[in-house]
Parts: structure tokens; sequence; C-alpha cells
């Protein structure tokens, strides 16, 4: 390889020609940063994701930070330094004089997908409009902000669909009503004796009524996809049964001696819930404060329906299954922050977008 100009970081390190994704860029072998004339960073990004961006893209950099003391190692002129990105706060090194770009190692991941990056950071960012605000005041239900998913969420519309098509079956008279609560719901009593043990995981797929029914298929929408988006298609199914076996066993231990039939998908929504706040920190979710909408954080929207869901189960309040609900959300709790590491090293896009360079505007 021929030898170029020194490393700016390292000074007495020479800098090593060597082609990458195409592009025959300058490499230091000390640092393992880059160097990138004029233009090559561009060429980069199109290499990366698959044809032109339509854009210079190193015009796009963000904000301008600082002054350094790091020369160009390609005209020897003192590089300012920059923002990445107006709202992802990598900081990058350009060269005004030559229009060079000098990347460390660690930022060439987020340089690469800085335009997916930034598209997805604008629709995070958008603001609430009337559209959001008709919209929750008529259902009451919240907007969602988060990463698009990358694949179809096959096995969460089945979900979906199985939800309403089995309730389908049952709603429509009494007999039918009464037959499945008998047979299917999860009744403590029966459950804690070693009866109808199959009834832990059928009552998850009952509701017991429309509107039980779509307040809890619509959450399950909302969050489902991103989680099923990031796990793969098998994995999220296995997820979902775990939090709705989970969150009725724990119904069922608060429930000891209860002849009351307990039903609903809302304890496996809220294992959902509790990894949906983990792996998806900068999402997202509207609130209505009487007739005040505005953009929550995940930890904060799920804090407010915990704290809700505490008040319900202490105050005895009844018709709600708080124990499936707090238990459900503690479990999957769990299960997000074990495996977020995982989770975030198999999906690069939602780690940079949920970390703390990414500026999330709620307002």
């Amino acid at each position: 390889m021929t030898k170029r100009n020194s490393c700016p970081k390292c000074q007495n390190q020479e800098l090593l020609a060597t082609e990458y994704q195409g592009e025959t860029i300058d490499v230091c072998r000390g640092c393992g940063g880059l160097w990138f004339e004029n233009m090559e960073v561009n060429r980069l990004i199109e290499e990366v994701n698959d044809g032109p961006i339509g854009e210079c893209f190193s015009e796009r950099f963000g904000d301008w930070i600082a002054d350094t003391e790091l020369d160009c190692p390609e005209c020897n002129e003192h590089m300012t330094r920059h923002h990445l990105l107006e709202n992802f706060h990598v900081e990058i090194d350009v060269c005004r004089q030559c229009n060079g770009s000098w990347i460390d190692k660690e930022e060439l991941e987020a340089v690469e997908k800085s335009p997916v990056l930034k598209e997805t950071l604008d629709h995070l960012n958008k603001k609430i409009s009337w559209k959001t605000y008709l919209f929750q005041m008529l259902t009451a239900m919240p907007v969602e902000y988060n990463i698009k998913p990358q694949s179809k969420p096959w096995v969460n519309w089945s979900l979906i669909a199985i939800n309403i098509l089995i309730f389908l079956t049952y709603a429509a008279n009494d007999s039918s009503m009464h037959y499945v609560l008998d047979n299917f719901a999860m009744i403590a009593n029966e459950v804690s004796h070693g009866e109808k043990l199959y009834t832990l995981l059928t009552a998850t797929f009952l509701h017991g009524g429309p509107i039980h029914l779509a307040g809890n298929m619509y959450f399950l929408f909302v969050v489902g996809d991103n989680i099923e988006d990031v796990l793969g298609h098998k994995k999220y199914l296995i997820l979902y049964l775990l939090c709705g076996l989970g969150a009725s066993l724990i119904s069922m231990v608060a429930h000891i001696g209860s002849a009351i039939p307990a039903l609903g998908a809302s304890g496996a929504i809220a294992g959902l819930f509790g990894i949906y706040l983990v792996w998806f920190r900068n999402a997202s979710l509207t609130f209505m404060f009487f007739f005040y909408q505005r953009k929550l954080a995940a930890a904060w929207f799920f804090a407010i329906w915990l704290g809700f869901n505490l008040l319900g189960a202490l105050s005895g309040a009844m018709g709600v299954d708080y124990a499936a609900h707090i238990g459900g959300f503690l479990i999957g709790l769990g299960i997000g922050l074990a495996t977020k590491e995982k989770i975030w090293e198999a999906n690069p896009l939602v780690r940079l977008i949920n970390s703390d360079f990414a500026q999330i505007k709620r307002t």
C-alpha cells in the first residue's frame, strides 16, 4: 500500500491507502480513523445505501461545534468539528478548505447510515397535528412515533385477527359467552387446584366486550410490529405467549380462591409494554391531559399507565385484572433489560436511534 499523510489524531502515524466499499480511502492503522477526501464520503454513503442518495450529504452535516487543533491530512489547515446531523450528535471533523472529512473508527457506522438516520429522526421529531389531536380525542388512544419496521409483522397481524375472530364466535349470544367463560377463561380457584391449566393461555385470547377487544388490539398493533421486526416472527410469537402465560400465573396467585373468570390479552400486551420502553426508549406516544395533547417518551407514557394500574390495585377496584397488567409488565421489563444489548447489537439502526446521540423533540 502507498503511504500517505499523517493521522491528525496520532500525528506520528502515517495514513495508508486502502479499499473500502469500492472507494480508496486513507486509514490510520494506529487509531483506526479514516480520511475521506473531497466527495469520497458521499460516494461511500451511496455505495452502502445501494444507490444515489439524491444530495451531497456532506453538506447536511450538523451544527459547527468548535475549531479544533487537528490538522487536515491533505492541506494542513485546522479542521472544524461538526455534528453528523442536526439531530444526531456524533461529532466529526471537517476541513472546509478542501472539503475532506475525518471519521473516527467508532463513528463510521453512523456516517454510513446517516441517510436513514436522518429520515427516521425526521419522522420521530414530527410535531403533533390537528389529525393526531382529533384521533386521540375521538378514540382516547395514543399516536405512536417510532422507527418504521423493515419487515411485515405477519405474526402481530395474525394475533390481532385471531383475537377478533375468536371474539366473533361467542359474542353474538349469551349462551355462547357463558360457555366460553366457563370453559376457557382463567378461574383462579380452579387453576390453583390443578384444574383447567390450559386456561392460563386460552384466557389471553378472550375478551369481555368490543371496547375491551378494540383497546387491546390497538395497543398490540402499536407496539407489536416494532418488537416483531427486531426479534423475528417465531421468537416474537414465543415471547408474546410467554408474557401472556406469565401474566395469567401472576393473576392466579393474586386471586387465589376467586371464582371470577379472568380474560383478556392485556397481560401479554403489558409484557410487550415493558419490552418496548427498554428497546425503543426514544419512541414517543401522545398523551392527552384533559384537552391538551403532547408527546411523551415511552418510559413516561408507560410509567403513567403503570401508576394508574397500581392505584387501581391498591384501591381494590373491581372489573380490571390489575395483577395481570402489573405482572405482565414486570415480566416484559425484565426480559427487555436482560436482552437489550443483544437486540441492539443485532439491529444497528435501533441501537443508533435509541442512543444518547439521537436528539428527540417532543414539543
